[in-house]
């Protein structure tokens, strides 16, 4: 089910990309909040089109928008809704999930849902920018081939081809 090696290679992937810690980052980022957004489904391509859109890094974009699993979306999904109502100023109360998590279930509940995972996912995106662009730097500090890469973009001011 879970294979530590092929999860550790694809970490490793991410943290040796060519490109610069925080354009890795932000690319991660932006996935992250991507991933908290109830439009199932449409994740990869929304990633996908925001990625090219805005010229981030696609790799960690698309990662990103994986982070919600099927294990964490109810439970993410019901906080945001107790939040979104919260903010209205609307008693909070349980999200009513009898028929489901598809959309033409939950459209009735758009406004607190759209707002409970907007703020969500935008404090979800700020903390998975820092610990990215952490860990990057750190990984680069440790592999002294990507330290020399870090080192040269540092210098030139910008990613090299």
């Amino acid at each position: 089910m879970l294979n530590k090696k092929l999860w550790k290679k694809r970490l490793y992937a991410i943290l040796s990309l060519d490109s610069h810690p925080g354009h890795i980052a932000a690319g991660f980022a932006v996935g992250v909040f991507i991933s908290f957004t109830p439009f199932f489904g449409l994740h990869t391509p929304m990633a996908i089109a925001i990625a090219f859109l805005f010229r981030l890094n696609k790799v960690t974009c698309i990662t990103g928008a994986w982070v919600n699993t099927p294990i964490t979306v109810v439970p993410i999904l019901g906080l945001s809704y107790k939040l979104g109502r919260f903010l209205r100023g609307r008693p909070a109360g349980e999200l009513p999930l009898g028929g489901g998590i598809e959309w033409h279930n939950l459209q009735k509940y758009a406004k607190s849902i759209i707002l409970g995972t907007s703020i969500l996912g935008f404090i979800a995106a700020i903390i998975a920018y820092f610990v990215c662009y952490y860990l990057v730097v750190r990984f680069r500090a440790r592999d002294a081939a990507q330290a020399e890469l870090d080192k040269e973009m540092a210098e030139v001011g910008e990613e090299l081809e």
